[in-house]
């Protein structure tokens, strides 16, 4: 029960070390390996997910976010501030991260004002939200910290580039919240406080972790101050930080790598993205996680504007297309057993929605430009 609980917690990262194990068999271990792994990305995303534990642990996300919902009043209001929420902490936190951390309050609130019934629409918006809202910023989804380092795109043209989608997925997902029927919501009062002195501190290592995400100061530094720091201030976010996540980099980073090796892979992929990179790596994102798509097919493309474009929108559709929609889903159904295949099936309606919509808004974009 141990292993059947781990295994469905990292699911993602069993998959990626089987994938990189067999394409071992074709391309045997040696130098080469080495060059594989982009030690800046593993460092800049080890950075941000130590600092984010860090501010997790004293409550900074809660209280935050309870002093922005207690402004609102009425259910439509409260989902759409939680969402807001949402789409806003993962250009900030990464998308991930910022599931973990308000995918609890969405549960509070929905609980302690007996509006259960809305939990699966709830989660399901926040989740589109993390996902899309993530694309406007280098990290935040996992994939756009790869890709920006790894094409050492410029900062004003990676916006450039996001903009469009995020300004769009914003519009659809306030009008599919709007639909909320509005009803009175009361949420009880918390004595949650913060340690000031910390937060600050906190603070200013995430400042620190996004310098070094911006280019701005070396990463090495901050694989020196962070951990140096919460080894006397808060040892559990060091514990805390997602490292199956880093590992199912490694893992595909390999996985990549050594398909990439492949002359018949190398020419099939290639070919396929030539026809049409930005179609391709969603359809990519659908069977196989909009990450391990970005590492992999970053290594037959230079179109890395389409590739971007493609594996955050394909970040939505099917409930494997997003580790971050997998994390929802395990939220969701630890809430509430035995209601899968209906949060499924609303789950498939809306991002397959929100693919469709984005897709074809991205091609006429790009026919006309």
């Amino acid at each position: 029960m141990t292993f059947k609980k781990f295994a469905s917690k990292n699911a993602v990262m069993l998959i990626a070390l089987v994938a990189a194990i067999i394409t071992c068999f074709f391309v045997p271990i040696d130098e080469e390996y080495l060059h594989y792994f982009d030690v800046k990305t593993l460092s800049c995303l080890f950075s941000v997910l130590a600092v984010v534990c860090a501010l997790k642990n004293i409550d900074f996300f809660y209280i935050l976010a309870r002093k922005i919902v207690t402004l609102f009043k009425t259910t439509k209001l409260a989902i759409l501030a939680l969402v807001y929420i949402t789409f806003i902490g993962s250009m900030l936190i990464a998308n991930d991260m910022a599931l973990l951390t308000f995918l609890p309050l969405g549960f509070l609130i929905l609980t302690v004002t007996k509006k259960e019934k809305l939990m699966a629409f709830t989660f399901i918006m926040q989740n589109i939200a993390a996902n899309l809202g993530g694309m406007l910023t280098p990290f935040g989804n996992p994939q756009n910290l790869y890709l920006y380092t790894k094409f050492n795109i410029p900062n004003g043209e990676f916006i450039k580039i996001m903009a469009p989608p995020f300004i769009i997925s914003i519009i659809i997902i306030t009008l599919c919240c709007l639909f909320v029927k509005s009803e009175p919501l009361i949420l009880e009062e918390d004595t949650v406080t913060i340690d000031k002195r910390r937060a600050f501190i906190y603070l200013l290592l995430f400042a620190l972790s996004i310098a070094i995400v911006f280019r701005s100061i070396p990463y090495w530094i901050g694989l020196i101050v962070i951990p140096f720091a919460l080894l006397f201030l808060d040892r559990k976010a060091l514990k805390d930080v997602d490292y199956p996540l880093l590992l199912t980099f490694c893992f595909f980073f390999i996985f990549s790598g050594n398909m990439a090796r492949i002359d018949a892979v190398r020419e099939f992929f290639s070919f396929l993205l030539s026809k049409n990179t930005l179609v391709f790596s969603i359809l990519s994102c659908q069977f196989i996680s909009n990450v391990p798509s970005a590492i992999l097919l970053s290594q037959f493309t230079t179109n890395y504007p389409e590739l971007l474009l493609g594996v955050n929108i394909g970040g939505a559709g099917t409930l494997i297309a997003s580790l971050a929609s997998l994390i929802t889903f395990r939220e969701y159904i630890k809430h509430n057993p035995g209601k899968s295949w209906r949060y499924i099936g609303l789950f498939s309606i809306f991002n397959f929605g929100f693919v469709f919509i984005l897709t074809f808004a991205m091609l006429g974009i790009m026919m006309f430009t």
